[in-house]
């Protein structure tokens, strides 16, 4: 068996943030919001680090709509599955994974429901021999115990596999504590100052794959 390959889902394996406009625009026309009204909540999610409970908390307040915060949390849970889409070269980099005998998983952080649902309606649960997400676990990334039972899904080790991620702290720093080779994937920020730097740098997930089939183990 080839080294087990971990992959974030959200602006990793999907692309979360142009779902995310769009479902703000949606939300935004549907209810007769003001004009700024989309970039504003844009801004407010901040590419996906504000929690949603407290996103939705202060959506209400602002435009002082009559739902609960909890029921617009549920209803855009069960929207956006609807709106995000796996990249075909995405896909078939997956398939090149598993045919050179990658073991693939997902490790994710969110809500059940949400994340289950972007795997599945992308049709990245093909793909996967298994995944983890925080909410049903009770662990979030960077905490490796999160990876190690997305690699148990998977029939394998997470060490001496690799992690690849958007995220710093999310998914390099906790690749690096469970063992494993890690990927950046470059959105295009920097590199927090003092932090341990990859194994490598990757534009896209369909690029980390390719960089994962030239390695048969990791040895760094």
């Amino acid at each position: 068996m080839r080294p087990l390959v971990l992959f974030d889902l959200d602006n990793t394996l999907i692309d979360r943030l142009d779902a995310f406009r769009t479902w703000v625009a949606e939300f935004a026309a549907g209810r007769g919001l003001p004009g700024d009204a989309a970039q504003w909540m844009i801004t407010l999610d901040a590419d996906g680090s504000m929690p949603m409970n407290a996103f939705f908390e202060a959506v209400r307040d602002r435009f002082a709509l009559p739902e609960p915060a909890e029921a617009l949390w549920l209803a855009y849970r069960a929207r956006l599955p609807e709106l995000v889409v796996c990249r075909p070269e995405t896909l078939s980099a997956l398939a090149g994974l598993r045919e050179a005998g990658h073991p693939i998983g997902i490790v994710t952080n969110g809500m059940t429901d949400n994340q289950t649902g972007k795997i599945t309606t992308t049709g990245l649960d093909a793909y996967a021999d298994g995944w983890a997400i925080s909410d049903a676990e009770g662990i979030r990334k960077p905490d490796p115990r999160l990876l190690e039972i997305a690699a148990s899904r998977c029939g394998a080790s997470p060490v001496g596999g690799w992690m690849i991620g958007d995220d710093p702290v999310n998914d390099i720093s906790a690749g690096q504590a469970a063992g494993m080779g890690t990927i950046w994937i470059d959105r295009g920020g920097p590199w927090p100052a003092g932090r341990p730097r990859p194994d490598h740098v990757a534009r896209d997930a369909a690029t980390a794959a390719r960089l994962v089939l030239g390695h048969d183990t990791f040895t760094g």
